[in-house]
């Protein structure tokens, strides 16, 4: 395979070849578009070794400074906007006009962060007229962040965004699948003036670059978006060496629908919620909860808006796009054809498109009525499969919403204020949407889950807490 067609990792601000690479195929129509540096033990020690040396003169530059380089990284990121949706929309399969969203998403993290970060102080304690007792907020050092496949771009600018603004150093170890947009970016961070060493990507296989890099006694503070079981694997190493992690494991958000509800306006969201990114979105509205007096109705509704999906290969910005493999199509697969209750009102299966044949599709599936104690009721599927169960009173809507080990979002669908209100602190999930629904938006919203979703608080502000560190300072002024 020609050198020009692998992504090597990016480390100190320049390739480090590994000595062997993986092929990168094309979900679309499984063609190889390339190769990927199979990176291990030696690129993430050279990778944190380079952060470390660049983190201390890193973490002594203002906020001012550290504010200039995101902002025009951000600068940088929208020029390449359209270069880098269609690396992403290949690597992912999604439609290039999600990639694009994506792209114009990565940007605004590097924006939102470079302009908060100059109002992100400690605080004054008083304590007494002779002692002046302050806090400081400093960085840890060295972070380590493993993302996951199915929104590269975001994922990776959420991370390295948030934390190089409080001093750090990062190295990221994007999915084994999407590895190209990271280093993409990593290049824009050196043309944006961030210094070499500062941002570091480590390309590999999770099983080696993504354990060697929780191991690695150098690195401070651990981020990790993906499954619930590999995330309790990178805890365990986190837990070994007593290292803060944050830990976004996945979910099944539920749409809870009173009698009361707009219809119209829930259908919309709820078929875009899980059509979105092919359903492959820890924060996919993959269950809809709905009152027994209107889920005739609502079913019909959400059905006609899946029946008129378009399909095909991102590139061409369908609706819906392939999942990210083969293997993720057959897991798919293996939810819906070893479900036995419920009925399927559509889909079901892959499509019989020939054209398409190549490709790891699935038709928008929608089970009505499942047995809410089922795998494909209880567990993650990471498909565009949307499956109904029916309340009957309140009580019952929020115990099934609640019904999982999961709890990253949901919505309430109502037009009463005060059932709104009730609903929002029943439901047991790091956000709650009433009357809309944002499967994981909104740069300025703390996100992370409850229960087996996870812990800590990506995004808005309150982000800025996580990837840094209190130290209290008092002082004898008599």
């Amino acid at each position: 395979m020609a050198t020009d067609t692998v992504t090597h990792s990016f480390v100190a601000g320049e390739d480090l070849p590994a000595q062997e690479t993986f092929d990168n195929v094309d979900p679309a129509d499984g063609s190889v578009i390339g190769g990927v540096g199979r990176g291990g033990e030696r690129e993430v020690d050279a990778a944190v070794e380079a952060a470390a040396v660049a983190q201390r003169a890193w973490a002594r530059t203002t906020p001012e400074e550290r504010s200039t380089v995101l902002t025009r990284l951000a600068d940088l990121v929208d020029r390449d906007r359209e270069r880098l949706a269609r690396l992403e929309s290949e690597d992912t399969g999604k439609p290039l006009g999600q990639a694009r969203t994506d792209a114009t998403v990565c940007a605004r993290y590097f924006r939102f962060y470079g302009h908060a970060i100059d109002s992100y102080y400690g605080a004054t304690i008083p304590l007494g007229p002779d002692l002046h007792a302050y806090t400081r907020r400093e960085p840890y050092g060295v972070v380590g962040s493993v993302i996951a496949w199915n929104y590269p771009m975001q994922l990776l600018s959420r991370a390295v965004a948030a934390s190089t603004a409080t001093g750090n150093a990062i190295v990221v170890k994007p999915a084994d699948e999407t590895p190209r947009t990271a280093v993409e970016v990593a290049r824009l961070a050196v043309e944006a003036g961030m210094p070499a060493g500062v941002l570091n990507v480590v390309t590999g296989l999770g099983a080696e670059a993504g354990a060697a890099l929780a191991r690695h006694p150098g690195v401070a503070h651990l981020g990790f978006v993906g499954s619930a079981a590999t995330g309790s694997s990178i805890a365990h190493a986190a837990a070994d060496r007593v290292v803060p992690t944050i830990l976004e494991l996945g979910g099944k958000s539920a749409h809870v629908v009173l009698p009361d509800a707009d219809l119209e306006l829930a259908a919309g969201f709820v078929a875009r919620g899980i059509l979105q990114n092919a359903g492959q979105t820890c924060s996919a509205g993959s269950r809809l909860v709905v009152h027994e007096s209107v889920r005739a109705e609502l079913v019909d509704k959400v059905a006609d808006r899946l029946r008129a999906t378009t399909l095909g290969p991102g590139l061409e910005d369908p609706d819906l796009g392939p999942l990210v493999s083969r293997r993720q199509q057959e897991r798919v697969r293996g939810y819906v054809e070893g479900n036995t209750s419920g009925e399927v009102v559509l889909g079901g299966s892959a499509p019989e498109d020939d054209r398409l044949a190549r490709g790891s599709y699935w038709l928008p599936t929608l089970v009505d009525g499942v047995d809410p104690a089922s795998p494909i009721a209880q567990e993650e599927v990471f498909g565009p499969v949307l499956v109904t169960m029916p309340f009957s009173d309140e009580e019952e809507a929020v115990a099934l919403a609640n019904g999982t080990d999961y709890g990253l979002l949901a919505a309430v669908w109502t037009r009463d204020l005060s059932r709104a209100h009730r609903l929002a602190a029943a439901l047991e999930a790091g956000q709650v949407f009433v009357n809309t629904y944002g499967a994981g938006g909104g740069v300025e919203l703390p996100f992370g889950g409850f229960k087996r979703s996870g812990y800590g608080r990506e995004k808005g502000v309150e982000a800025l807490d996580h990837f840094t560190q209190t130290k209290t300072v008092v002082m004898r002024l008599a």
